[in-house]
């Protein structure tokens, strides 16, 4: 009998809910080309579309990969990014319990002990009292779906927050790989400048056994001290750069790690990175998790619309209790004892100078700045790989460029050394030589590492891993 009573009361509200007020979502069109730029500096593979692909597929590396678990494991921002998406999950939860009834329940318990008074009364005795009441309290049947367009959008919220989760996720293996590439190409840039000190060293050697003979003047000496000195100061700066860059890593990665898991130079990991295909259409961008994050909250705006418009009709308010009353434990659930009540009132505001009105316009105002923020990311999203792409295809002949330089430069220096000890060539000549081959391998490393750059960033800017989501 109870529970059917509390059916009663109940299921019209459920019934009623089902209403909502909030329009229709419709995705607005991307505002980009199907395809990307193509041209001499696109390189275009294939219109294929891109496969779902895991960071292991483009890190092909293992000590990377290693070091990639680590941080999924124990960064600090993926952390605070799951702590967020926990806490949106449960305050949907929290919204969509205005949806239904509170039940509570409380009772009470006395007991009286009265004595006989001096004219011998026999109205001695104890007496007790209970009494246990559970009831429905008051709520708002949602017969124009205000709380569950506030459901709605609160779930969209929710899932925006998942998406910018993700995108954390995404930022933090790109720079994990970036900060790993950056070591390499600086352990790489040491080497040189141990070289090119060691290099140096001799020429100073010479140029002061040549001083000494009175064949060569006493500038020749301090230049060639001057390359000495600024490839000795280089060393310094490359061997700060890479305790830095491993600072960096033990940052991302949240713990400390092996040091053996890092590279031994930047064609090492060149080696490792995979290449996308360019020429995919742009539809790949849908999935981009900062798109997805502008897409769930161009929902909840849209959601929010409903619930402005739901403010603008009555309110109805149900109260139903469902209440035991008894002096006596024993007659509690006699069938007498149970009594039933239920109201029902409405409410609606004749006259607020236009709030509620103006409630929906604004909600209006905030999907219309939601959308133009959606086409926006995708626009950026476009520019972004677009960039990238441009990048890969002029890459593979700015390294080609720099490599011949190198080599020309490397065999410059040779030749002009060569003849600088045969008396042929000025010192002048050969120090410039020197400085010039120090620079090309320099600029050819800054070459290398910008391949690996452009492979990471287009793991980054097309949306990278999507097979492992943020819990």
């Amino acid at each position: 009998m109870i529970r059917f009573r509390i059916a009663a009361l109940t299921l019209p509200a459920l019934a009623l809910s089902a209403c909502s007020m909030a329009p229709k979502y419709v995705a607005p069109p991307p505002p980009v080309a199907v395809s990307w730029p193509v041209g001499d500096a696109y390189l275009a593979q294939s219109e294929a579309a891109l496969p779902l692909v895991s960071y292991t597929e483009i890190f092909r590396d293992r000590r990377l990969q290693s070091l990639v678990e680590q941080a999924l494991a124990n960064n600090r921002d993926l952390r605070v990014a799951a702590a967020n998406l926990a806490a949106a999950r449960a305050q949907v939860r929290v919204v969509r319990a205005n949806q239904f009834p509170a039940i509570g329940v409380n009772g009470s318990a006395s007991r009286t002990e009265t004595n006989g008074g001096s004219t011998g009364s026999s109205t001695s005795g104890d007496r007790s009292s209970y009494s246990l009441q559970g009831g429905i309290s008051s709520f708002e049947l949602d017969f124009f779906g205000k709380y569950a367009s506030a459901t709605a959008a609160q779930r969209n919220s929710a899932l925006s927050t998942e998406a910018a989760a993700r995108t954390v996720r995404l930022g933090l293996v790109a720079d994990l790989a970036q900060a790993w590439a950056t070591y390499a190409a600086d352990k790489d840039l040491l080497r040189i400048a141990e070289a090119t000190a060691a290099n140096a060293e001799r020429s100073v050697t010479l140029t002061g056994a040549r001083l000494k003979g009175g064949v060569a003047p006493r500038t020749d000496l301090r230049q060639a001290e001057q390359v000495l000195e600024t490839a000795r100061g280089d060393v310094a700066s490359q061997t700060t750069a890479l305790a830095q860059d491993v600072n960096a890593i033990r940052l991302l990665v949240g713990v400390d790690f092996d040091e053996s898991l890092l590279p031994g130079g930047v064609d090492e990991v060149n080696q490792s990175l995979a290449v996308l295909p360019a020429g995919t259409s742009s539809q790949v961008l849908l999935r981009r998790p900062d798109v997805v994050e502008a897409e769930y909250s161009l929902r909840a705006a849209n959601a929010d619309i409903g619930t402005a418009r739901a403010e603008l009709f009555p309110s109805i308010s149900l109260t139903g209790l469902l209440g035991f009353a008894s002096n006596a434990l024993s007659a509690l659930f006699d069938k007498g004892a149970f009594a039933a009540t239920g109201t029902a009132a409405a409410s609606w505001s004749i006259f607020n100078a236009g709030g509620r009105s103006a409630n929906v316009e604004v909600a209006k105002a905030q999907r219309d700045a939601a959308v133009a923020t959606y086409e926006k990311a995708i626009q950026t999203a476009f520019r972004e790989v677009s960039d990238a792409l441009a990048d890969q295809g002029t890459l593979s002949e700015r390294l080609r460029a720099a490599s011949s330089y190198t080599e020309a430069a490397a065999d410059t220096a040779r030749l002009t050394e060569a003849s600088y000890r045969q008396g042929i060539t000025s010192s002048l000549e050969n120090l410039d030589a020197q400085r010039s081959l120090y620079s090309a391998r320099q600029q050819e490393i800054a070459v290398r590492l910008a391949v690996a750059a452009n492979r990471i960033t287009l793991y980054r800017v097309l949306g990278g891993d999507q097979a492992t989501p943020v819990q």
